[in-house]
């Protein structure tokens, strides 16, 4: 399906809504339900690439605390070089959260107004009842995301602070100042890679049972 969404790139550009983004995705047979399940997947792998980005951030942030001789300069660059890194993966984090809203709010509204057209009333029954348990499902799947969103800020805060301390003082005392700093941002990053862990393990669960 991935290789697909380029094909509607344009569509997208052009229509300017999402409504008719989604009618041009189920004239080939693509529902919401599963462009809900690729973009849940898509925010899944973000958060995976933003572990890695944090991670590397913090690793070049205790390489410059541990800074032993060599140029100060170099060690800026490549402390600023992770955390506009960083800030690029939260973005990306960020964006693929609010698809997913967006297309869940468009799937749960279109189910629950298809809920009024059956005449079967046990069918119409069970569908009400597989929406009520998405929507929980959904709702314990944003919660988790949301929350490991609301933990990147304050490292990126962080960094950059100690980023900008660090380029207008570019001094022995300067590395001094940032030791003071390192047990924070490490606390802050174990905070974020366990919410984001939670909500990695939410998104499988999520998927799995939008497949069952």
């Amino acid at each position: 399906m991935k290789l697909l969404a380029s094909a509607f790139v344009a569509i997208l550009a052009l229509s300017g809504c999402q409504s008719a983004y989604y009618a041009a995705w189920e004239k080939v047979g693509v529902e919401k339900r599963d462009i809900l399940v690729d973009r849940v997947e898509n925010a899944k792998e973000s958060q995976e690439d933003a572990q890695e980005q944090f991670n590397s951030a913090l690793e070049a942030f205790s390489a410059a605390v541990a800074f032993d001789g060599g140029e100060l300069e170099d060690v800026y660059n490549r402390l600023n070089g992770q955390y506009e890194d960083s800030v690029a993966a939260s973005e990306e984090v960020s964006s693929r959260i609010d698809k997913v809203e967006s297309v869940a709010e468009a799937l749960f509204d279109e189910w629950s107004e298809e809920l009024e057209k059956y005449e079967n009333a046990s069918l119409k029954r069970d569908s009400a009842a597989k929406l009520r348990e998405t929507k929980r499902r959904y709702s314990s799947l944003m919660t988790a995301m949301r929350k490991a969103e609301s933990k990147m800020p304050p490292v990126l805060s962080a960094l950059q602070d100690n980023v900008l301390y660090l380029k207008h003082n570019l001094n022995a005392s300067a590395i001094g100042a940032l030791q003071g700093e390192l047990s924070t941002i490490e606390n802050n990053v174990a905070q974020l890679i366990r919410q984001m862990n939670s909500a990695i393990a939410e998104s499988d669960a999520f998927i799995s049972s939008m497949k069952n």
